[in-house]
Formats: C-alpha cells, structure tokens, sequence
C-alpha cells in the first residue's frame, strides 16, 4: 500500500516563464534542477516546500515547442495546495496585484482559491492547515482531481492496492483520502470528452511507498490483477513503477528515499544542474542544447 502522493508531474511550455511563476510567484522552492532521464535534452524542474518534503512537490517537464493540451477525461485536470487558513486573504490580495484571476470557492468544507498558471494549468490553494501563520506559504500538495469516465473502476485501485479510502462526496466527485493526508478526488463524468496532453497537462500522479520492498508488493499485486506495470525504474531520487489504471489516467509508485538531497545539500537544492550518471560524460553537450 501506498501513503499518499508523492509528487504529480506536468508538462510546460516555457522554461523561463515557468520558473518564474512557480519558484518567484508562488513562492516555492525549486528543490532540483534536473533532466527529463527519458530525454536529456529538456529539462525537468522540481517545485516543492521549503523542506523539500515528500508530498509537496510539483514537477514539471518543460517544451519550449509543445502545444496547449486540452483537459478531459482520462487525465488528472488540478492539483491544489494546502496553505494556512490565516493567509488566504493574504494570497488574495497576492494574487489581485499579480493580477491573477481567482476564484473563490468551498470545497469538501475547506475554503478554496482557484487560478490557472500561466499554460492553463488548473490551480488551487486550500486553507486547510491548523498553522495561525498568515504567511504566504504553500505548504504541500492537499489534493488532486482525476477525470474519468467511471470513478467507481479508479477509486477501486485506489482503494483495494494504493491504501486510500472513500471519505465524501459533492455531487459528481469523490473524495479518496490518504493515511498521509493527500486527496485523490475524482470527478465521474460519462460522456466526457477525451483530454488531450500537452502544456497546461499532467503528465502522471505518483504515490509514495517507503521501501522498495514495499514497492515491489505492489508492483506484484498489481500484475497479479492484470495491470501492464512497467518494470522498477531509477529516478536517482527514488526508483518508480507505472502504469495506467482503468480510466486511462497514468499512475506512478514512487519510494520515498534516496530523496533529493543524495547529489547535493539541504541548503544547495535546485541551485545547480544535476544529471543522472549515465549522463555526465556528455554534460558539456547537455548543457549546449538546454535553453539558458
């Protein structure tokens, strides 16, 4: 069983402009500067707290050339942030002179800010957290939403090889929580129209195991029921199973150590290009194709 998320994955469009919002707007911390291990030649930005936590991370695969993807079903379509409950008028405010444009909601009880990022990527900050702190601070990762035609096949696999329970519902989503906190919330929509990946798309959802022990249980349990699950895969920072469940949104398991800070210090994270092994011998190339 899995605890929660661990990181979700999103595909950009400028490298740039993406830094920019997430790590000088939204205030998070670029925890590493790295590349996408399956081509080298784009980059693969990781956003997260101020600690790095597992749970709090946002990655992203940014494509200078790549299109805007459409949202629908099939995909994971928001990630939402948890803040403090005091600093929601602050963001507010935030948000107003960025000139931002928000949505205030409530959902599933919490008070909810939603805005897109600058590729259309749907964003929300949740004032969820006990922390008096009015500061402006994301947190971690509070939840994700999944579009599918028909949550009750997700929420099984959620459910019965993940370790999430069913907890709530309004109207056509669904609430599944984790021990660790972390929300999957589907949205049922039969009919729907197929989402169609690009920038302003999640790529995957990846789901945290402490163990690759624990990781290759569920890799086996996983198989055992018929799923097409990709073999382990070193991510340097943790090794990864995938595959795509029943409604076509792409899963990942991910183990919770080495962690990020295996190639460079707390204080050093995201400050300088880090490259797996089979890599570094054609770093001087590397470096020349990435855009400054």
């Amino acid at each position: 069983m899995t605890s929660g998320i661990h990181h979700v994955t999103a595909i950009a469009s400028e490298p740039q402009r993406n830094l920019d919002f997430y790590s000088g707007c939204l205030g998070l911390r670029l925890v590493k500067l790295t590349v996408n291990f399956d081509d080298p030649g784009t980059y693969h930005f990781y956003f997260g707290n101020e600690n790095a936590d597992v749970g709090s991370t946002l990655t992203f695969f940014p494509l200078p050339e790549a299109r805007r993807g459409t949202p629908g079903i099939g995909q994971a379509t928001k990630v939402s942030f948890s803040v403090s409950r005091n600093s929601l008028f602050n963001w507010k405010s935030y948000l107003e002179s960025k000139g931002i444009m928000f949505v205030e909601s409530v959902r599933f009880g919490e008070k909810a800010l939603g805005f897109s990022d600058p590729d259309g990527l749907e964003l929300e900050l949740i004032g969820n957290s006990e922390l008096e702190s009015d500061a402006r601070k994301i947190l971690t990762i509070r939840s994700v939403q999944l579009s599918v035609a028909e949550y009750e096949k997700t929420g099984k696999i959620l459910i019965s090889k993940l370790g999430f329970i069913q907890s709530e519902n309004e109207g056509n989503c669904y609430r599944f929580s984790s021990p660790s906190g972390s929300n999957v919330d589907i949205v049922s929509l039969p009919g729907g129209t197929k989402g169609i990946g690009g920038a302003g798309t999640i790529h995957h959802v990846a789901f945290r195991c402490p163990t690759m022990e624990s990781q290759l249980e569920i890799r086996n349990e996983l198989v055992a029921v018929g799923y097409n699950v990709s073999p382990v895969i070193d991510r340097k920072y943790f090794h990864s199973i995938y595959f795509r469940e029943s409604g076509g949104v792409l899963f990942e398991v991910a183990t919770e150590l080495p962690g990020m800070d295996i190639d460079e210090s707390h204080a050093e994270l995201g400050t300088k290009l880090q490259l797996p092994v089979e890599y570094e011998n054609h770093r001087e190339s590397i470096e020349s194709t990435l855009p400054p």
